[in-house]
């Protein structure tokens, strides 16, 4: 299945959450991306907090450029959107900072 675009989840601990909303507003004062709500608990098969930024193709290689200096010590997991939900959390997949394990129980 072709990529359609991207999503980048921004991981924060509770401590870390100022600095997630922060990297989520420059992201999106940079690319013109929409941010998602900000979950202080793991959903879906994300391991912790996290925020959803929604990015279409072609920003996609400016943000790739952008989020390694921007990200601090926060972890950014990228993802391509294909409509096929195991494939872009396994194959589709791009770390910024320490990879984490994702909870793949809710794509069974």
């Amino acid at each position: 299945m072709p990529i359609k675009g991207y999503h980048a989840h921004i991981y924060f601990d509770p401590a870390e959450i100022e600095a997630a909303r922060a990297f989520a507003k420059a992201a999106q004062n940079a690319f013109g991306m929409p941010v998602g709500h900000f979950h202080t608990s793991p959903v879906g098969p994300h391991p912790r907090g996290s925020c959803q930024l929604s990015l279409r193709p072609e920003q996609f290689a400016q943000f790739a450029v952008w989020a390694p200096e921007a990200r601090g010590d926060l972890t950014i997991f990228a993802h391509g959107v294909s409509g096929n939900d195991l494939v872009d959390h396994t194959r589709y997949v791009i770390w910024f900072g320490q990879s984490e394990a994702l909870d793949m129980s809710v794509f069974d």
